[in-house]
């Protein structure tokens, strides 16, 4: 990565952002995301000032609606007038949460590909993922978004006693079709039995000289138990289960562990494309709906994925403007095809790259006017009709990205798709970034020369310092024609390009 952006770096247009007040054009790459960014720094800093100006106003109206309430015989209008607040601000607390945003999913999946995965597939393991279900009964277990998000944390907590190191991966919250909560977790499953292999990681720790006192051997939670076997056992235990069958059949079927699933992410761009079950994946979309038993105020799932013992690995460069219009439009032509496996021609193919969308579907003649009216009348009225029925099917739409400049791409390889870009930069605008180069040059070494002159040139000067003066320009003309190839006495038409 270094390499790639040392390469990019170096054969850009001088003219980067110095500073100025207004986009800074730049391109972030991670082992498999790149990402073109026009970040303003001075409208940023006024959406701040914007955000402290109104945390005052939603503070003090959450206030008195927790303070005061509705009153008896008050209606939610009444209500609403009297607080001073506008019809449907709803505040924090009576939110709902039904869905995984789109904002969140597009997060997860940059998130993902900038990750640094060496610690997750040192020594050539193979990864595994690992699936935590609930009961039948779940309502009862798990009421809320937090009892689960506490469940996970708890199994967090006692993988690093039993195993001796800290749980390593990456975790995603989704749904079954019956409406329970389940976690996938992909990691490294650990050798060995529970319990012995956290002594022996102490034990380790101590001969390199990491503990003070030698470790005593202490018992754990289903200790002496492999990793599948520990994990029902455990993940059990952390449900507990009120009911005997419950607790008996969850105990049974609670858990999974799928290496052929695991294999699927052998680059940072299967592996976010997989968590997000966007795409080919769009069958699945059900387990991104929360159920009805979870929708009400305070009781939502909160963040949907997560990652623990891995961090981001980005690097970023300075592009001119015009260097930074040839990357994204070179992005966005590239990405708007995908190479696909061609099953029955045995080898891959491009096609231009598509995802499934729900729209709304009208019968004829009843498809409504934009402005939400059937047909409007005149300049002051409107004219309604019955409500239209209205049906959601799937559609193909072609994906374009990149359109208004900034954004960013999954790549299964990034810092070879950065070393790419860089050749075709060269190969487009070589001539012309050379050229500015030379420019820059020229106008560094110009100004170095002035500079160098005012100090060694006295303010009142005798003929002979002028001479002298005449001269040394002279020769830093001879210099410039040598770094240019240009005479300037043949622009200016004097000898001494006077």
């Amino acid at each position: 990565m270094d390499a790639a952006a040392a390469m990019l770096a170096d054969n850009v247009s001088p003219l980067a952002w110095q500073g100025w007040e207004g986009p800074r054009p730049r391109l972030i790459f991670g082992p498999g995301m790149v990402q073109l960014t026009l970040k303003d720094a001075t409208r940023w800093e006024r959406r701040l000032v914007r955000e402290q100006e109104a945390r005052p106003k939603d503070a003090a109206a959450l206030a008195a609606w927790l303070v005061e309430g509705q009153r008896d015989g008050e209606d939610e209008t009444e209500f609403e007038l009297r607080l001073g607040r506008v019809k449907g601000d709803i505040p924090l607390t009576e939110r709902e949460i039904t869905e995984w945003s789109r904002k969140s999913r597009a997060n997860m999946i940059k998130v993902l590909a900038s990750l640094d995965w060496s610690p997750l597939f040192a020594d050539f393991a193979l990864p595994a993922m690992t699936t935590l279900t609930y009961p039948g009964d779940w309502v009862t277990v798990a009421p809320d978004g937090k009892a689960a998000k506490k469940h996970l944390e708890t199994f967090f907590k006692r993988f690093e006693r039993a195993w001796g190191t800290e749980w390593v991966g990456v975790w995603k919250f989704e749904f079954q079709r019956r409406g329970a909560p389940h976690f996938h977790l992909l990691s490294v499953p650990p050798a060995g039995l529970s319990g012995d292999a956290a002594y022996e990681a102490r034990m380790a720790a101590y001969r390199r000289g990491e503990l003070a006192r030698k470790p005593r051997r202490r018992t754990v939670e289903n200790q002496g138990l492999g990793y599948k076997e520990w994990l029902s056992a455990t993940w059990a235990d952390i449900v507990a289960h009120p009911d005997p069958a419950e607790y008996a059949n969850h105990l049974l079927a609670g858990t999974n562990v799928n290496h052929q699933e695991g294999a699927k992410a052998s680059d940072p761009k299967r592996l976010s494309v997989y968590f997000a079950k966007h795409g080919s994946f769009k069958a699945k979309e059900y387990q991104h709906i929360v159920p009805e038993e979870w929708r009400e105020p305070g009781k939502g799932p909160g963040r949907f994925w997560g990652y623990r013992g891995v961090e981001k690995l980005t690097r970023d460069v300075e592009l001119a403007p015009a260097d930074f219009r040839f990357v994204a439009r070179t992005l966005r032509r590239l990405k708007a095809r995908v190479k696909v496996w061609d099953p029955k021609a045995r080898k891959h193919r491009w096609m231009k790259a598509t995802r499934v969308i729900e729209v709304n579907r009208y019968g004829q003649g009843q498809r409504p006017a934009y402005s939400g009216y059937s047909d409007v009348i005149g300049l002051a009225g409107a004219q309604y009709m019955e409500p239209v029925k209205v049906t959601r099917r799937r559609v193909r739409r072609p994906v374009t990205r990149f359109t208004r400049g900034s954004g960013f791409a999954v790549e299964n390889n990034a810092p070879e798709l950065v070393e790419t870009l860089t050749r075709a930069l060269l190969a487009c605008r070589g001539d012309e970034v050379r050229q500015v180069h030379r420019t820059e040059m020229v106008r560094q070494t110009v100004r170095r020369r002035r500079l160098a002159r005012a100090d060694e040139i006295p303010l009142s000067r005798t003929p002979d310092e002028w001479d002298r003066t005449r001269m040394a320009r002279q020769r830093a003309l001879q210099d410039l024609t040598a770094v240019t190839g240009v005479d300037p006495a043949e622009r200016s038409g004097g000898p001494d390009g006077t």
